[in-house]
């Protein structure tokens, strides 16, 4: 329905402006518990009773809820509290508001910069290893509520994969190129996952893929083949996983498998002279996770992150 200045709101129109879960969306669907891209987990705001008055401590709980999820979102709107005794009117951008902000969750949160960043968790091999190494850590959330605020609302999960050099010049080379060089920060959105790093060969680009892409099997968000002189079989792929449909998850598993598949033959026996004593060992892989999560400084009643996080396994062949 459109809406001029000057124009009085009944109370079942009201009641959409607060509480209507299909667009245009209602404040309640996009900042409290809501479904799929919509939910902030924010506390929601009562509706009107039939035929009751429609006051200003009612407009104002409205707008006092937009303000603070503008200010989490970082975008600007122009519906403004008011007063026992004013007319109560349509304000002429609450309907734009709204919009504005509904589709700024749905989006992720990409603008939001109220967010803390900790690390939460690592795992790396117990030794080195020559074939393929698999590591998985997960994060848990109190629920799914609280897994869909997380990135609703702008968090990340960065995924730091590294590797312990000082093994084999050649194969701490290639991996390190792989890990630190060119994916470098992985970070996992609502939407999309971000590289910082650059170079090696792109075998696989599910960058496009973030936590809404999900499902309970493995989706890839990036896979890298090296592209070093002799070492071109040996890959390094990330990938990621619900435990549950996007709208009932509660888990968030990060799986990077490491492949050495090209032999080194730079061992001559007896020739050791700068020859790494066993150059057929790749280097110990490290999976790092951090999470930007979003907090309470610009407008959220409470800091969202996970409850807790694990290693899920950690093997070598």
């Amino acid at each position: 329905m459109a809406y001029s200045a000057g124009d009085t709101i009944l109370d079942d129109e009201y009641n959409v402006f607060v509480n209507n879960s299909s667009s245009p969306y209602g404040y309640n669907h996009f900042a409290g518990p809501g479904s799929g891209e919509y939910g902030l987990n924010q506390s929601t705001i009562s509706t009107v009773s039939a035929g009751d008055t429609i006051n200003a401590s009612h407009w104002n709980s409205l707008f006092t809820g937009m303000d603070n999820v503008a200010n989490h979102l970082n975008r600007s709107i122009t519906s403004s509290s008011v007063s026992g005794g004013d007319t109560i009117a349509i304000r002429s951008a609450l309907v734009a508001d709204l919009a504005n902000l509904a589709a700024d969750v749905a989006a992720g949160g990409v603008n939001v910069t109220a967010l803390d960043t900790t690390a939460v968790g690592s795992s790396s091999n117990g030794a080195t290893w020559n074939g393929v190494s698999t590591i998985e850590r997960s994060l848990t959330f109190a629920n799914n509520n609280t897994l869909r605020a997380f990135f609703n609302g702008g968090g990340k999960i960065r995924i730091d994969p590294s590797c312990t050099t000082g093994i084999d010049g050649d194969k701490d080379t290639v991996f390190n190129d792989l890990t630190v060089t060119a994916i470098g920060n992985l970070d996992m959105a609502a939407h999309a996952t971000t590289r910082s790093g650059s170079g090696e060969t792109l075998t696989t680009n599910g960058l496009g893929n973030g936590f809404h892409d999900l499902g309970t099997g493995y989706t890839t968000l990036i896979k890298l083949t090296s592209d070093n002189s002799g070492y071109t079989s040996n890959t390094v792929e990330i990938s990621a996983k619900l435990n549950a449909a996007v709208g009932s998850a509660t888990v968030v598993t990060i799986k990077m498998v490491s492949t050495d598949a090209d032999n080194d033959d730079t061992y001559t026996s007896p020739n050791t002279s700068g020859v790494p004593a066993n150059p057929n060992e790749a280097p110990i892989m490290t999976l790092a996770l951090i999470e930007l999560s979003p907090n309470d400084t610009q407008g959220l009643a409470a800091d969202i992150k996970s409850a807790s996080n694990a290693e899920v396994s950690n093997s070598t062949s």
